[in-house]
């Protein structure tokens, strides 16, 4: 009986308008968390299935051909494209080894030889930046947890005075060979023994349990420059978890969240906020404070500024992170009407309003002679 495939994008946890980057993060961080060496012991088969089924979504939706038939036709568009059901998780993380920098790499034993070390896995966390923050540039302390090796036994696994043996099952080649299709062809695929390693442990370390891990809380300090944008990631070098077998360890990416400001909103490099003023400000003009980053300034609006009209403050927005050209901030006007008027108000502008004509009020004198020539020509 068939069994029915997920939505690939369903499958990644992103929208169906995401981004070749944002897949592309997305399919790191489910293959990080359901990779073999992280799910031992009761869960690993659900995890490998897990693996392949991201792995199959991402290998269809990374490609803008398939994508394009899964988006016009679903399963049926790519079907013979790969089967990821049936095939050794060691292929498959050799498809992706350009995502992950070599961390997946290796796993296909060379002739006569064991797998090679792999990378360690990297690790994200993520940064809360104020805007006033992204605007100078920061450090910031950051505490994490991580597997890091094992002291005990210098990340063998293996108790002190003894050491890993070769695997009986693959003699060390961490591959082994099953024959398929009636004997007309070879497979080659990880051992299933020793999971690719080419050794076993027979006596474990009492500190690690054999694992050659330990989790460590660990405190470093970044760096973040100014001018960074929401979902941007600090890379620190060798801060993630470590590699096997003396290969070098991973990488911590800090993904920056900016928290949102009671004033301003972003545009690119530019700074935006809505000014109140009153509707004598907006027909008289004058000096206005205007709010931003550095505090408060004034400025000048002439007179008649209308509703939503925008003035730009030079220079007062945030710099680029690579240039470090400063943006604007613009400035757009809110004319406040008053809800309430007194007497004497109500007055004022009961006089001023029978002063009005074509001249003062062009816009509606405008709009009254095209509203007068629609219902004549109904007529």
């Amino acid at each position: 009986m068939a069994t029915t495939k997920r939505d690939y994008y369903e499958v990644l946890s992103v929208t169906r308008t995401a981004d070749g980057e944002e897949i592309k993060r997305a399919y790191r961080r489910l293959a990080m968390k359901y990779h073999p060496d992280r799910n031992q012991g009761d869960g690993a088969a659900e995890a490998e299935l897990k693996f392949k089924e991201c792995s199959e979504a991402y290998e269809i939706l990374s490609d803008a051909a398939k994508r394009q038939r899964y988006d016009q036709f679903g399963h049926a568009g790519v079907t013979g494209q790969h089967d990821f059901s049936h095939m050794d998780v060691g292929d498959i993380f050799s498809m992706f080894d350009d995502i992950f920098g070599g961390a997946f790499g290796g796993q296909r034993g060379g002739r006569g030889g064991g797998r090679r070390a792999q990378r360690g896995f990297d690790l994200e966390t993520q940064v809360e930046l104020t805007l006033n923050e992204v605007a100078v540039g920061t450090e910031k302390t950051i505490e994490f947890d991580k597997q890091d090796t094992c002291d005990t036994c210098k990340g063998t696994g293996a108790k002190p005075g003894s050491q890993p043996v070769v695997c009986v099952q693959c003699g060390g080649q961490g591959r082994v060979a099953q024959q398929g299709f009636g004997g007309m062809f070879r497979m080659v695929t990880t051992c299933p023994n020793c999971r690719g390693r080419g050794s076993v442990v027979k006596d474990q370390c009492p500190a690690c349990h054999g694992s050659g891990r330990q989790v460590r809380h660990k405190t470093v300090t970044v760096k973040i420059p100014a001018g960074v944008h929401e979902g941007q990631a600090i890379r620190i070098p060798g801060e993630g978890e470590p590699g096997e077998m003396g290969a070098p360890p991973g990488d911590l990416h800090c993904y920056i969240a900016v928290k949102p400001h009671p004033i301003f909103t972003r545009h690119n490099n530019d700074l935006v906020c809505q000014v109140p003023i009153s509707f004598t400000q907006a027909a008289l003009g004058g000096k206005i404070e205007v709010p931003t980053l550095k505090g408060r300034e004034e400025m000048d609006i002439p007179g008649g500024t209308q509703h939503g009209e925008v003035f730009k403050l030079k220079s007062r927005g945030l710099p680029d992170v690579r240039s470090q050209r400063v943006g604007d901030e613009l400035v757009q006007i809110f004319v406040e009407i008053p809800k309430k008027l007194n007497d004497r108000q109500r007055q004022l502008l009961k006089e001023f309003a029978s002063t009005e004509d074509g001249v003062l009020m062009p816009q509606k004198h405008g709009f009254m002679n095209k509203l007068k020539q629609v219902f004549a020509a109904e007529k």
